[in-house]
């Protein structure tokens, strides 16, 4: 599942244990409750970090739960109840009042990847751990909020031909390159470390966190416009 410690500025939400973190229902269930949660206690200054535990950061929705349910039509729904689930998520990290850093120490695969996506910051390991989006291997479609997120986020036209048609496995110098990470380090503690140091920083600007969120909200009207996180006109809090 996950964890939501705060230490000074800093909550640290935490996909524990050292398995392969599939977003079921229940872990998206948990993000989100974990996001509210650090929401309703942000203060000025407060900054998000989010990492995992083990080789994996997440390897996507749980397929083997939908796959368990028998017939292709009963896999497709409980696909869909999933995919409509994290959608929330998606939304939360967008209206979250407070800077947003993903620390990725390991693989990232399809809903995994567009996890760490969310965040304004996405910092990757780059001696183990691949980014991958995985539906055109699958043979699976992508949700509209997913290519919206990819529109938005990542600006490169080739570099998104190549990660959702080609289903390139990127490693962390190469998705440095490409523009989608912000910077690769050489091992987890380094990555997560590189995270911290990167929140203490922005911690130190005190923002406004509405009014953070508003302006995150406004640079992705059309992701936030697909995902229902609504940009609004916060009053100036002095």
């Amino acid at each position: 599942m996950c964890t939501l410690e705060k230490r000074g500025d800093l909550f640290f939400l935490t996909l524990t244990g050292d398995d392969e973190h599939r977003l079921s229902l229940t872990l998206i269930d948990s993000l989100l409750s974990a996001l509210c949660q650090a929401k309703s206690e942000a203060t000025r200054g407060s900054v998000l970090v989010t990492t995992a535990h083990g080789k994996f950061f997440s390897n996507g929705f749980d397929l083997g739960w939908a796959q368990a349910a028998g017939s292709a039509s009963a896999a497709r729904a409980r696909l869909s109840q999933m995919v409509a689930a994290f959608k929330p998520v998606v939304a939360a990290l967008l209206s979250l009042p407070m800077p947003t850093v993903a620390a990725v120490q390991g693989h990232a695969a399809a809903a995994g990847f567009l996890l760490a996506l969310s965040h304004d910051y996405f910092l990757m390991r780059r001696d183990r751990g691949v980014l991958y989006m995985s539906e055109v291997d699958l043979g699976l479609p992508f949700p509209d909020y997913f290519t919206a997120a990819f529109l938005a986020k990542i600006g490169s036209v080739s570099s998104r031909r190549d990660v959702m048609l080609r289903g390139m496995k990127l490693k962390g110098d190469e998705a440095v390159k490409l523009g989608i990470v912000e910077s690769a380090h050489d091992s987890a503690e380094s990555t997560v470390e590189a995270a911290v140091r990167l929140g203490e920083q922005l911690a130190k600007r005190k923002w406004n966190g509405d009014v953070y969120a508003e302006i995150r909200k406004s640079l992705y009207p059309e992701l936030c416009g697909v995902v229902g996180a609504a940009v609004a006109t916060p009053k100036a809090k002095l």
